[in-house]
């Protein structure tokens, strides 16, 4: 089965994204103080700045479980699904070493914080017991998570701690501060992020359609996905445990309305970023231009260009504090702690100026690696970064 290079192409887009969220956090003068979408803080350009990079959590959790469905197709048999198993297993691993390092270059590991690739890791390690089910059915639960997990929040916060911490890794994002000296942050709990890896692991029959079938119907999916967005989101009723409410002036009045919740994933949150994201699939399906063929690039090679990319975000965040006059003795640490200095920092501007730099210097890395690992098919652990 040949590549779906559309997959490629949206992946792409949301990594040259998801870039812009993680320079603003480490580098942003007010990122330290300020919440990006508190509607009585913020401005709307700052709000906007985060709030289109929703837009890539979702969109690699939902491609990793069609990029799954693909594989499998590939070799439907016991090895590929012990090949998801243990690519899960190094996902996971990563989090908790390399990519929590790029986090906080902390040697002595005070603050450990489970984002998309643990998301994404332990997923695949289900997905792998799972895949064993009709495809059918391995949509059929996906949906009924994305749709039912939101009942959840109505379940009290535990007082024991082994309880609390369970209920984080499985459901519901939460921060534990378990001594001075260390700190953990669930971010991202495994079963409502579960729920779009198995439905975008369904969808993968979508994509072997000819391209005259499918983009046509990503376009109507996608539509009808923001269409139940909107119709849930004006009833204020269920999907989202931060209601929309009337602002100072229509402009705010629609950021509340488009400020849906992410930590956990509700059901609004996947209705209208998934939403997007098939408007995405069908508008660069069968698209082939450079603006395709660049986002390609990056789109081929996505847990190289992750691991690479929050390496030179710090590294750039500790570049500006040494500009701006700081010491590295000046750089802060402790659990949860990036190493800014309190007075360190850039404008938004800024923020995009040095965006646009790193993205552009991971060009050719990534086109690289890319050729190296199609040239290099014998060396096996390239399957896994």
């Amino acid at each position: 089965m040949n590549r779906v290079t559309t997959i490629d192409v949206t992946r792409g887009l949301v990594m040259v994204i998801m870039a812009l969220d993680h320079v603003r956090d480490l580098l942003h003068t007010p990122a330290l103080t300020q919440n990006p979408v508190d509607l009585t803080t913020t401005t709307p350009a700052l709000f906007l700045t985060r709030w289109i990079t929703h837009l890539c959590a979702p969109t690699f959790v939902f491609l990793s479980g069609t990029s799954a469905y693909l594989s499998l197709r590939k070799r439907n048999d016991e090895s590929a699904r012990r090949f998801l198993l243990k690519r899960g297993a190094v996902l996971v691993l990563l989090e908790l070493t390399i990519v929590n390092f790029a986090f906080w270059f902390d040697i002595h590991f005070q603050s450990l914080m489970l984002q998309v690739i643990y998301a994404i890791g332990g997923g695949l390690i289900l997905l792998s017991l799972l895949a064993k089910l009709p495809v059918r059915w391995v949509g059929i639960i996906g949906l009924i998570i994305v749709f039912g997990h939101n009942i959840l929040q109505l379940v009290p916060t535990f007082t024991n701690t082994g309880a609390r911490l369970v209920w984080a890794l499985l459901f519901r994002s939460d921060f534990f501060s378990f001594s001075p000296r260390f700190a953990l942050l669930a971010a991202y709990p495994l079963i409502p992020w579960l729920g779009i890896m198995l439905v975008g692991f369904a969808c993968g029959q979508l994509m072997e359609r000819p391209i005259e079938q499918r983009k046509p119907l990503l376009l109507r999916i996608g539509l009808g996905a923001l269409g139940l967005f909107i119709l849930l989101r004006f009833l204020n009723v269920y999907g989202d445990p931060a209601p929309w409410s009337a602002q100072k002036d229509e402009l705010f009045t629609f950021l509340s309305f488009i400020n849906v919740t992410k930590y956990p994933p509700s059901l609004q949150y996947d209705l209208l970023l998934l939403g997007l994201m098939f408007l995405i699939l069908s508008a660069a399906d069968g698209v082939s231009n450079g603006l395709t063929n660049w986002l390609t690039v990056y789109g081929k090679v996505p847990m190289f260009y992750y691991i690479l990319h929050w390496y030179l975000v710090h590294l750039s965040m500790i570049a500006m504090s040494l500009i701006q006059g700081y010491s590295l003795a000046d750089i802060p640490s402790g659990p949860l702690n990036f190493g800014r200095p309190a007075g360190a920092g850039i404008s938004l501007g800024l923020v995009y100026v040095v965006w646009l730099g790193l993205v552009l210097m991971l060009y050719p890395l990534c086109k690289w690696y890319g050729r190296y690992k199609a040239d290099h098919s014998e060396i096996g652990w390239l399957r896994y970064v």
